[in-house]
């Protein structure tokens, strides 16, 4: 019986990389969205993965979600919270919705959705919960405050839960990205990339978010059961915790 992978933000982006290589590895594989319809009913149609929509950061929401995708598919045996939001500023002028939205989507989405599925793979004892957090919730970035804030306290949150669940049969593993060749990256101005972001990078190139995904299947794996609590840092060499 395929197992069950549930990927947040997991339509566009790394998320949708993420999604493929899953589906492609032989999983069952649901896949969330906040908003963009367009996107994600194109992906479903190329690809075939079913689509769920709801807000991450809303906990009601995403119980209900989890439910609708437990109901038409099984039980969720890997979680992959992905989905994140950027309101960049320099601190000083951030304002509380910009601090609150990226803090309840980017780290509150990782209580919303991993409390949803951790009581089942407790009692199944089997479960992967793999987060993705940034190489800025490593090294800090300015006018990321609230990302940096949040992409670390995934890292945070990782630690303390693989503990809680090692004897469960439950790994927690974090994959924290360099610059990688998405749409965010590629909102960045192209001369900003070749002469700041690019030469930062040792490899000299940005990452493919099929690089990421690739991390992800190999963690979701069976064989991957003695791995947890780890922070798997994919990012051309440019920084090492």
């Amino acid at each position: 019986m395929a197992r069950v992978a549930l990927v947040t933000g997991g339509t566009r982006g790394i998320g949708a990389a993420i999604s493929k290589a899953l589906k492609a590895a032989g999983y069952k594989v649901a896949a969330s969205y906040a908003g963009n319809d367009a996107a994600a009913e194109k992906f479903k149609a190329e690809t075939g993965i079913s689509v769920y929509k709801w807000d991450v950061s809303n906990f009601d929401a995403c119980a209900e979600g989890v439910k609708k995708v437990e109901a038409e598919l099984g039980p969720v045996d890997i979680l992959v919270n992905n989905a994140g939001i950027t309101r960049d500023t320099a601190f000083h002028k951030m304002t509380l919705e910009q601090w609150n939205a990226v803090i309840n989507t980017n780290l509150g989405s990782l209580f919303n959705m991993t409390r949803q599925v951790i009581e089942g793979m407790r009692a199944r004892k089997f479960g992967r919960v793999i987060s993705i957090s940034s190489i800025n919730g490593q090294k800090g970035q300015f006018g990321q405050v609230n990302y940096s804030a949040a992409k670390a306290g995934d890292i945070g949150f990782t630690k303390a839960l693989a503990l809680e669940n090692a004897k469960g049969g439950i790994t927690v593993n974090v994959i924290a990205p360099g610059y990688i060749n998405t749409e965010m990256v590629q909102a960045v101005p192209k001369d900003v990339l070749e002469k700041n972001v690019i030469p930062q990078i040792p490899v000299n190139r940005l990452g493919e978010p099929e690089e990421i995904a690739r991390a992800v299947v190999f963690l979701a794996a069976e064989e991957a059961g003695f791995i947890t609590g780890s922070t798997l840092t994919i990012n051309g060499g440019q920084y090492h915790a």
